[in-house]
């Protein structure tokens, strides 16, 4: 897409709510939209707003084989709430039997590079080819999320995966999606009244302490920009 046609649809998405941004995407680019959820709050919102429009766009989800039993349990209630099916991407076998043969099972603790290792061959790699053959990706980014995602744009070039990516919720505040949450009864994984903000990977993922940033308590044993390589820029 030129880059004046780019601005011009930023423009056209910056005055629309949510929902009506939505629609106008896979209006756009019929049959062509992808939304990526990992059962988050931000995601589940998306779902109900892509559910209850019965907009083509395809819903998938990365089961990296290390998630919360809550997650999977979450992912189930969804489909059936919404009559929809979720699509599920695994990584890849041998990728994974190679990937513990070498570090080991929690490998991933040692070093941000055996971290990160670990985040491509159980997310970053399913994500390519979830998305390939796409035009559009939608997330479930907000702003106010992390220091990492206030410089994002509504919808921007990914040039890692080659496709457009819209982030409807971009300039959300927590509060008003927790509103939205109650208002329309979305369901939502119970980790998160016990403090569990942004819900991962379950060997990578804790509670957070008062005052902590939401994403606190992602791969809380390292210093690191707290991104798992899906989001870069």
């Amino acid at each position: 897409m030129q880059k004046k046609n780019m601005q011009d649809l930023e423009r056209r998405l910056n005055q629309l709510s949510a929902g009506e941004g939505l629609a106008l995407i896979a209006d756009l680019f019929p049959e062509k939209v992808v939304f990526s959820t990992s059962l988050g709050q931000e995601d589940q919102v998306i779902t109900q707003l892509i559910a209850s429009q019965n907009l083509p766009i395809q819903i998938f989800s990365l089961d990296t084989g290390r998630l919360f039993p809550e997650t999977l349990e979450l992912l189930a209630r969804t489909e059936s709430k919404y009559k929809t099916r979720i699509k599920v991407f695994y990584p890849e076998t041998t990728s994974v039997e190679r990937l513990v043969s070498d570090m080991g099972i929690n490998g991933f603790y040692e070093s941000v590079e055996n971290r990160k290792s670990c985040c491509y061959v159980r997310k970053v790699e399913p994500l390519k080819r979830a998305l390939a053959g796409n035009e559009v990706w939608v997330t479930g980014l907000r702003a106010e999320q992390s220091p990492n995602r206030h410089a994002m744009k509504r919808i921007e070039w990914d040039e890692v995966n080659q496709i457009l990516k819209y982030n409807p919720l971009l300039d959300w505040s927590f509060d008003e999606m927790i509103a939205y949450i109650d208002k329309y009864k979305i369901p939502y994984n119970p980790l998160h009244n016990k403090g569990f903000i942004s819900i991962g990977c379950a060997p990578c993922t804790r509670a957070i302490l008062p005052g902590e940033d939401a994403r606190a308590g992602r791969w809380w044993w390292e210093d690191s920009k707290k991104e798992c390589g899906l989001h870069v820029k």
